[in-house]
């Protein structure tokens, strides 16, 4: 019998990918941003605090023999803003291989295979990690003026000009507002996205709920840290402003991408629930994930977050309980 686990996708937990050849995280390279990006002289990061994560998986057989187990789970990694260091790493020896894997659009996954599992065995795989994060502080009222949409984005950046789940970005109603924003007044392109920060915020009130489009929260006027940060990122990508969600436990926030004059191009993050802040963040608690749409084998469509996963077969006994942890720890 084949049995399958898949968590709710959100900002606390996500989903999978196939097998492949995998290292351990000792037999990596230096971490790396999860795409390659670069600290930008725009944005200055400021009193850093240190946290301690435990992250990873915990298998009870439940009396049953499993084999071809996969179990999958996402990490943290390097940002500008973040550092993460590998303290601890205790794995069960019925874990077979493992190791990191980053995914396309700013996710680092750990995937697990364990070929036999005896009933009774307790099996795991735990990572210790030492997350440091900065406050971002913004740049000056004279550089903002300098600042221009891209005119000419990269593939990479394509990825957050487009439709992802639950951001129906070409909704008739989000282009609507899209160019009722673009006739407000602005001086210069880092005013037009702040116009559309202040819109969403105006039109939509906070309220906590299940998750809906950010076309639907523009019609109820009421949404979540999601819905806001959603709405935010469709009339952005009207705007031809690349913007993508950030995931941090519990909460979610949007970045939006503009360039200087010499095309060098920055991510600035703002507060699209709670406290004003634009361009700049006031948060300590660790990214997990940056981007809202990936790719993954186990879907046929996109995925707005990467969740945890698990697979086996399993012969005689009970179903198998995998549990996942992201806990902190100090």
């Amino acid at each position: 019998m084949n049995i399958l686990h898949r968590l709710p996708s959100g900002p606390i937990v996500g989903t999978v990918v196939a097998l492949c050849s995998i290292l351990p995280l000792s037999a990596q390279g230096p971490d790396q941003p999860a795409d390659g990006e670069a600290v930008s002289s725009l944005l200055s990061y400021e009193s850093p605090q240190k946290q301690v994560w435990r992250v990873g998986f915990r298998l009870d057989t439940n009396g049953a023999n499993l084999s071809n187990a996969l179990a999958t789970f996402p990490i943290p990694t390097d940002w500008p803003e973040q550092t993460v260091r590998l303290v601890d790493q205790q794995v069960g020896t019925q874990v077979t291989n493992w190791g990191p894997k980053d995914i396309d659009g700013g996710v680092r996954q750990v995937r697990a295979l364990m070929a036999q599992v005896p009933a009774g065995s307790n099996c795991e795989i735990l990572l210790t990690f030492e997350i440091e994060r900065a406050r971002i502080v913004g740049p000056s009222e004279a550089e903002t003026a300098e600042l221009q949409i891209p005119s000419r984005p990269s593939r990479s950046l394509k990825l957050a000009l487009g439709n992802s789940p639950y951001i129906n970005t070409t909704d008739t109603r989000i282009r609507n507002a899209a160019r009722e924003v673009a006739a407000m007044e602005a001086a210069n392109d880092w005013e037009k996205v702040e116009n559309a920060y202040d819109w969403v915020r105006e039109k939509v009130t906070y309220t906590e709920g299940n998750l809906k489009t950010a076309s639907q929260a523009l019609v109820d006027g009421t949404g979540d840290c999601e819905e806001l940060t959603s709405l935010f990122i469709a009339i952005c990508r009207n705007m031809k402003v690349p913007a993508r969600m950030v995931w941090i436990p519990g909460h979610c926030y949007p970045e939006f991408y503009l360039e200087d004059k010499e095309g060098n191009g920055t991510w600035f993050p703002c507060q699209a629930a709670g406290t004003r802040q634009f361009g700049k963040m006031d948060e300590y608690r660790p990214v997990l994930q940056k981007g809202d749409r990936f790719r993954v084998p186990e879907h046929k469509t996109p995925q707005r977050y990467v969740s945890e996963f698990f697979t086996c077969n399993k012969r005689g006994g009970g179903d198998p309980d995998p549990n996942f942890v992201r806990e902190i720890v100090e």
